[in-house]
């Protein structure tokens, strides 16, 4: 479940008429923030811009889900879903919430380091 803060800045960032990915940066800033602090981990950068943008859809934000072939089939279909979730409005169960937690809990904590990180970047920049 996403803090009330990152909602409120998502929402204010689609109020000034910002795109929909720049509001599903700050649920991004925000999971990388909970793998730093312990909260729980990643096994790599992309997995916690891929866990922030989830619940960045599942918030409500009107991100699209990627086009077929940019991702795996699995990756775009579970987008799919998070956006239709977000749009209608539901929670996810508590449950399934708290097994997911427990999950990424046990992953290492490293992965959203300063050098990390700058070389997911690096690595994106070669590619686009």
């Amino acid at each position: 479940m996403p803090e009330k803060e990152t909602v409120d800045r998502a929402n204010k960032d689609l109020a000034e008429g910002k795109s929909p990915s720049t509001a599903a940066g700050e649920f991004v800033r925000e999971e990388i923030e909970h793998v730093r602090e312990g909260k729980h981990g990643a096994r790599s950068p992309e997995q916690a811009i891929a866990i922030g943008l989830s619940k960045a859809r599942r918030a409500g934000v009107p991100l699209q889900p990627p086009k077929a072939g940019k991702t795996s089939e699995g990756t775009r279909k579970r987008a799919e879903r998070d956006y239709e979730k977000g749009q209608a409005g539901t929670q996810k169960s508590s449950t399934r919430s708290r097994a997911t937690k427990a999950a990424l809990k046990k992953e290492p904590k490293s992965t959203t380091s300063r050098q990390a990180l700058s070389k997911h970047a690096k690595k994106a920049a070669r590619s686009a």
